[in-house]
């Protein structure tokens, strides 16, 4: 509690959380702002008939992972998903672009020139991502009617609508990425990164209320007791977990070359080499569920078009049959055969990733570098091979812990029969997502507390001050 008051005891440090709150609530504002010429009402209802298939699926993720929210069709509606999805092209790009390369040694001249062409490209996706959501809407492909108003399908309304909504979405997405980088500079934390968390706890109260709704001490319910203490104990743990994993390392000793000059000797210090354990963070989880969906929305199409006949011929039936029951395994996320292809997907990506970010050449190389080794190898190509070696052993355990959240809310779904929008909290992108920004904000404040000598979050006591600060 007391660290809680310390915060508000430092003006800088209140200025920013309190900077940080308003552009977080300006957000949550823009959220509720609608698209003009949408059927609002027409759009929840096909909203939650189409929850529990493919495009719900798609919908659901979109809110999670981009903050935006397709099923209200406000301004705020395509999230940061373009500007997110710039970054990693960008940052792909990067491993393999030398220009990119030799823009990124450039230091942050540099990185702001390759930031500049990331909001560049965040600007045309976020115009493609539009025309495709604002044709879906306007098109009987969204249901058995538009879901505008009849009055903006053709002649100056329907001008009015493309015009205005599509400078709206592009509009709200760059907003949000300005807002992002405020945060970035005048705030605490990650800006972009907290828009995403706000969203997926602002649904935590839609959440409760379904389970409220369904819950029966009778047990005539959809939910008992059982299944409420079940998911509360389910999300602690998994919580818990998800901490340890996210803040888990594998420490390389390190050891300083020591110089003598004259007749002392310097250096000959040690210390660690921390290497995460889940070092792809929620990429690999982010990139196979973005792959998941297409063969949902895939086979959803084929079965529409192809479906069993009785009196067709053998050869046909036997198609459509096969068809069907893969888009059962896929539309409703609980079959077998999607859980194992979404795990096999999670390990592809995650080595992938770690391929990508890690460089163990250059690690080596810097350590050779700085004078510094790993004791019992010698510097150069060994050490990159045993630093690779490493890598791959400590990422098969977390790709495996990454696996299991990924699966849990499917596995909980298909066996109490709960909500997508429940199951969520137990595991997957929002709850790592959640957790791997709270634990940075909340490290974030620890750092202002103790720089400034109070007592943080951490602390043992009141009063207490930087370990090994010398006394005033």
């Amino acid at each position: 509690m007391q660290a809680f008051l310390n915060i508000w005891k430092i003006p800088e440090l209140r200025n920013k959380l309190l900077f940080t709150i308003a552009m977080l609530a300006i957000y949550r504002l823009g959220s509720f702002i609608p698209l003009p010429g949408v059927d609002q009402a027409a759009l929840a209802e096909w909203a939650e008939n189409s929850s529990s298939g493919a495009l719900g699926n798609l919908i659901s993720f979109v809110a999670i992972f981009t903050g935006g929210n397709l099923g209200q069709s406000t301004i705020f509606g395509l999230g940061i998903m373009p500007y997110i999805s710039a970054a990693i092209i960008f940052q792909l790009l990067a491993s393999v672009s030398e220009k990119l390369k030799a823009l990124q040694k450039e230091g942050p001249a540099g990185r702001q020139k390759i930031q500049e062409y990331t909001r560049y490209a965040t600007v045309g996706l976020a115009v493609v991502q539009a025309i495709f959501w604002l044709k879906f809407m306007a098109s009987s492909g969204a249901g058995s009617a538009p879901l505008i108003y009849p009055e903006y399908l053709s002649g100056l309304g329907s001008v009015i609508y493309w015009t205005c909504g599509l400078l709206a979405l592009t509009a709200g997405t760059v907003f949000l990425m300005w807002l992002g980088e405020q945060i970035d500079k005048y705030g605490l934390g990650n800006g972009i990164s907290l828009i995403i968390t706000a969203s997926i706890v602002a649904s935590i109260p839609t959440a409760i209320g379904m389970i409220y709704q369904g819950f029966s001490l009778r047990g005539d319910g959809q939910y008992g007791i059982g299944t409420v203490i079940f998911l509360t104990m389910s999300f602690i743990l998994v919580s818990a977990g998800a901490i340890i994993i996210t803040q888990g390392q594998r420490r390389i000793p390190i050891q300083q070359g020591k110089e003598a000059r004259g007749r002392r000797v310097y250096g000959g210090q040690k210390s660690y080499l921390p290497l995460r354990v889940n070092h792809g963070g929620v990429m690999p989880i982010i990139f196979a569920s973005s792959l998941m969906i297409f063969p949902s929305l895939i086979l959803n199409w084929f079965t529409a078009y192809m479906p069993v006949e009785e009196g067709a011929g053998g050869l046909y039936n036997f198609f459509a049959g096969g068809l069907a029951l893969f888009n059962d395994q896929f539309s409703n996320m609980t079959g077998v055969l999607y859980a194992l292809i979404y795990i096999g997907l999670i390990y592809f990506f995650a080595y992938f990733w770690t391929t990508v970010q890690f460089q163990p050449d250059e690690m080596a190389e810097q350590l050779r570098n700085n004078g510094a080794f790993v004791p019992g190898l010698r510097p150069g190509p060994r050490t990159a091979t045993y630093l690779e070696t490493v890598m791959e052993r400590i990422t098969y355990v977390g790709a495996g812990f990454l696996a299991v959240i990924a699966v849990i809310p499917t596995i909980v779904a298909g066996i109490f029969d709960v909500p997508f929008l429940v199951t969520q909290f137990l595991g997957g992108t929002g709850l790592l997502i959640t957790i791997s920004v709270m634990l940075d904000f909340v490290q974030r404040i620890e750092a202002q507390l103790l720089m400034r000598n109070y007592q943080g979050f951490l602390g043992d006591g009141p009063g207490t001050k930087i370990r090994g600060a010398r006394p005033a």
